[in-house]
């Protein structure tokens, strides 16, 4: 699940005020950009992407 893959960026007792703004960004896009296996291999950014392009055209 998500909390397990943050967890291998931010291990269990990380003090999140010693975590700077670009350490999460980082985080945040290598989390994004990594296809999941519950989603057919699709980024979860693709998935975003796709579905406000169908609400932009709708």
């Amino acid at each position: 699940n998500t909390n397990g893959l943050i967890r291998q960026y931010f291990p269990k007792g990380t003090d999140f005020n010693k975590v700077t703004d670009s350490q999460i960004e980082f985080v945040m896009k290598r989390l994004n950009t990594r296809p999941r296996k519950t989603r057919g291999g699709k980024q979860p950014v693709e998935l975003f992407l796709g579905k406000a392009v169908d609400l932009l055209t709708a």
